[in-house]
């Protein structure tokens, strides 16, 4: 019997790329729902190939143009739309695409109705990470990494059932396009050059947040809930090259490496359809014409994002959800042209320094947090650049 799959945040780049490897397997995998925010028309075409039987718009203006002509499918509208569908019976597993803070709810409301979650939603586990993984143990289901890094140390942890036997995980980073740029080159960087990256093809704000190594630092929060670590086991290293995309180093000196093509579409499908693996068109490494795999430091004096994600695991509680939240405001607000590239960074720690964190938080006070912290961007700007 296919796994019954619901995809959230289905016109997004994750999304996208999920339907297109899912197409190639339709005995094993049923498509069932789809979400967008905003893109209907996108939709529309989907739901006109792959013939969901739900449909979830969380812009209800944007609602009003979508446009299918399939027959019996079901339309939910506004933001409870995306947790209604994380939630439905039919479903076995659900991808979580979705970009934001927006999709901790659906994250919650899946693993609630003890549904295994693909998870591509960072903010889920970096804002609420304890709050997501009890809820998950607490119910019998499982949260599976889709990020490349994540999907790595999940496959090299596969060996191992006992945490006392790793010493550390190291999660690889490309660098992003500024990794040889000094600190005044870093001051003039425009949106387009923040935008190509050197080996990934992601959506507009992973890609900025790869630039600044934020992205990184969010991925280090993540590690620490998915794979229940401290931070001090958790190490980045910069490797241009992207070919190994992350590895696990045990108490006895063995390191273990996950190896790839950098091809997004390979995690989606091993979070889908492990334990099994299926055999895929994904394009193979050719070993013998791979470039000289090297290894450097991070950097940051020039990278400061990555600090900080740190010290917000080091505060704990809500801290992680106010970095998030300030970075996720700023990275907008460069996108739109508002602020500087190296403002991002500056705003993020002050707006840190001006929180205080909340330990042991609920969904409630972590939500609270978020939404205090996008307060301070939209009222008191000034003091934050």
């Amino acid at each position: 019997m296919p796994k019954r799959i619901a995809i959230l945040g289905a016109t997004g780049s994750i999304g996208v790329q999920a339907l297109e490897i899912i197409s190639k397997y339709p005995k094993h995998f049923e498509i069932i729902a789809l979400s967008t925010n905003e893109n209907v028309d996108l939709l529309s075409e989907q739901v006109s190939r792959y013939k969901p039987k739900y449909v979830a718009i969380a812009d209800e203006e944007k609602a009003n143009r979508f446009n299918s002509t399939a027959a019996n499918i079901k339309v939910d509208i506004g933001n409870n739309s995306l947790a209604s569908i994380a939630a439905l019976p039919e479903i076995d597993i659900v991808l979580n695409a979705i970009v934001g803070i927006a999709g901790l709810k659906p994250t919650l409301a899946a693993l609630e109705a003890k549904k295994d979650v693909a998870l591509a939603n960072k903010e889920s586990l970096v804002a609420a990470g304890s709050i997501v993984m009890k809820t998950a143990k607490r119910n019998g289901c499982r949260v599976i990494p889709v990020d490349s890094e994540h999907s790595a140390i999940y496959q090299c942890l596969s060996n191992s059932n006992d945490l006392k036997e790793v010493r550390k995980i190291h999660l690889t980073a490309s660098g992003g396009p500024f990794r040889e740029f000094d600190k005044f080159s870093l001051k003039s960087v425009t949106v387009e050059q923040a935008l190509n990256h050197p080996k990934w093809n992601m959506g507009k704000k992973i890609t900025v947040d790869s630039a600044t190594l934020m992205n990184k630092g969010l991925e280090v929060i993540e590690a620490k809930w998915l794979f229940g670590i401290s931070h001090e086991q958790i190490d980045v290293i910069i490797h241009p090259q992207s070919v190994i995309h992350s590895m696990v180093e045990y108490v006895d000196g063995s390191v273990i490496a996950q190896i790839a093509a950098t091809d997004m579409r390979l995690p989606i499908l091993y979070a889908l359809s492990q334990p099994q693996r299926l055999r895929s068109d994904i394009p193979k490494l050719d070993f013998f014409n791979l470039p000289p795999l090297t290894f450097e430091e991070p950097d940051l004096q020039r990278f400061p994002c990555l600090g900080f994600a740190y010290e917000s695991l080091k505060t704990g509680g809500t801290m992680p959800a106010v970095l998030n939240a300030a970075n996720e405001v700023a990275v907008g607000m460069f996108l739109r042209r508002e602020i500087t590239f190296e403002e991002i960074p500056k705003m993020v720690e002050k707006a840190m320094n001006i929180h205080s964190a909340i330990q042991n938080p609920d969904i409630y006070d972590i939500l609270d947090a978020d939404s205090t912290t996008r307060l301070i961007f939209e009222h008191r700007k000034d003091e934050l650049i």
